[in-house]
């Protein structure tokens, strides 16, 4: 008996099945959404997309900040969904940011009818400039002798108590204000985009800066140094109205754009609300005005200049140089890096041990920080002292000393005094830096002196002037008298 297999489906009408089912299967996907399921515009729209929210990390969307600022400037219509606001500003115009308290009933009892501190600055939105934010700062300020960056409009301000304005810190002020009640502060900003562009093409072209406001509350010591909140925006200003001419002008480009363009950027908003950031590295500035110590009115202090010995064995005290050591933690080196004046670079090093920096060559410096700012860091890295311009040594001696020396130099040999001599070292070869270095010595005021004497031939007393310290000769002994007020 033969026995026949009949297959009952070809691999043909199974294919075709397996295509037929998965056809269903998809069939009603998107039918619940409508006909405008699959528009961009729609998608695009979803939170994930939204631009105030994507600046926020994962585990904050739910978070309700403590403080929201608003700058009350409109913000531009030519920007990209995903992209950050820009709001245009015109040079020196006071505008309004209100400072507003988001915190729920008791969720911050530590400030509840305290007040905050709040420190704005406009700083440059470009990394590249931010490398050399110091430099460009200093080319500013040569360039506007006298101006401001940021300032205060005062008179027009609401809440705020004890503004103040750092006459080093040209795009920084900061204030007091109580979270309760209203606050408004208005600032002016006087550098134009186009100042910090290589050649200047006009508004359109120049660079955006940021507006940054960090808040602090008090700690146990009364100082406000505790980090509360932090937020920002991008910002390009122009010249007196000309951030209303390129705000139109972006509005005209828009109406001429189709409508599916049109969906593909922000609307402009009236207000321009500042987004959480990180907050910016502050310098920690330490008080070393010394104390009054003397109370005579006409003291002496033999001096012996030049690099050789004087004639009584010196004992200069050695240069305290702040080196960064391999050991240093990364907190360590961004404290090196503030004490150093190489703030602008805090962000980009934050997690460099002292090896990480030791370990970076001089192109590696360079090419990060720029050619200025950059061979000073590798110097500094380096521990790379210049040599003084002139080094002398004194010593503070009273009436009894200065008799036991004459003593011995009269060849008395029962006179045994010891005399401790520090080192000062003078760069600018000027009395002022010397009288600056003496007081510094002695721990006392550079303004309780009012001259210095040498003395002369015949015991005369011969006034201290730049052109006398200029000519000071090596390997001489000689006595300085200093005047008090």
């Amino acid at each position: 008996m033969a026995w026949t297999l009949k297959l009952p489906l070809t691999d043909e009408v199974i294919e075709s099945g397996l295509v037929q089912d998965f056809d269903a299967s998809l069939s009603g996907i998107g039918q619940e959404l409508g006909a405008g399921a699959y528009s961009m515009s729609d998608v695009l729209a979803l939170p994930i997309f939204k631009q105030e929210e994507s600046n926020l990390p994962p585990d904050t969307d739910d978070k309700i900040l403590p403080f929201q600022y608003v700058l009350c400037a409109a913000t531009s219509p030519a920007v990209k969904l995903h992209d950050e606001t820009l709001t245009y500003l015109n040079q020196g115009q006071s505008y309004e940011i209100r400072m507003l308290d988001n915190q729920k009933i008791g969720e911050l009892p530590e400030i509840t009818g305290k007040m905050v501190k709040s420190i704005i600055r406009v700083v440059f939105h470009d990394r590249r400039l931010q490398y050399t934010e110091h430099q460009q700062l200093e080319g500013w300020r040569w360039n506007r002798p006298g101006d401001r960056i940021l300032d205060l409009d005062i008179p027009m301000s609401v809440g705020i108590i004890d503004p103040r304005a750092n006459p080093t810190q040209l795009n920084t002020v900061e204030f007091l204000w109580d979270p309760s009640k209203r606050t408004s502060v208005f600032i002016q900003v006087h550098c134009i985009s186009t100042e910090f562009t290589m050649r200047k093409h006009g508004g359109e072209k120049g660079v955006p800066f940021r507006i940054q406001i960090d808040t602090f509350k008090e700690n146990e010591n009364g100082e406000y140094t505790e980090h509360l909140h932090s937020a920002s925006c991008q910002v390009k200003v122009f010249k007196p109205k000309g951030a209303d001419r390129k705000q139109k002008t972006d509005r005209e480009k828009m109406e001429k754009r189709a409508p599916q363009e049109k969906e593909k950027y922000q609307p402009s908003y009236e207000t321009t609300i500042l987004t959480e950031c990180s907050p910016w590295p502050e310098i920690t500035y330490v008080n070393n005005s010394p104390s009054p110590g003397f109370n005579s009115t006409h003291n002496s202090f033999p001096v012996a200049e030049g690099n050789g010995s004087p004639s009584h064995q010196p004992e200069p005290v050695i240069q305290v140089v702040d080196n960064l050591l391999p050991t240093a933690t990364p907190q360590d080196a961004q404290q090196w890096l503030l004490r150093n004046r190489f703030s602008p670079f805090c962000r980009l090093f934050t997690n460099f041990s002292g090896t990480d920096l030791l370990k970076l060559t001089r192109e590696d410096v360079i090419q990060i920080c720029g050619p200025a700012d950059g061979i000073r860091l590798f110097n500094a890295l380096k521990g790379r002292v210049v040599r003084p311009r002139l080094t002398i040594y004194v010593c503070q001696e009273s009436q009894q000393a200065r008799e036991q020396q004459a003593k011995h130099e009269n060849g008395d040999a029962a006179a045994n005094t010891f005399f401790v001599y520090h080192a000062i070292y003078l760069e600018d070869l000027t009395a002022a830096e010397l009288t600056e270095k003496v007081a510094q010595l002695f721990n006392i005021s550079p303004r309780q002196i009012n001259q210095i004497f040498k003395q002369g031939p015949t015991g005369i007393h011969v006034l201290v002037s730049d052109e006398m310290i200029q000519n000071f000769q090596d390997e001489v002994c000689f006595v300085f008298f200093l005047v008090f007020r």
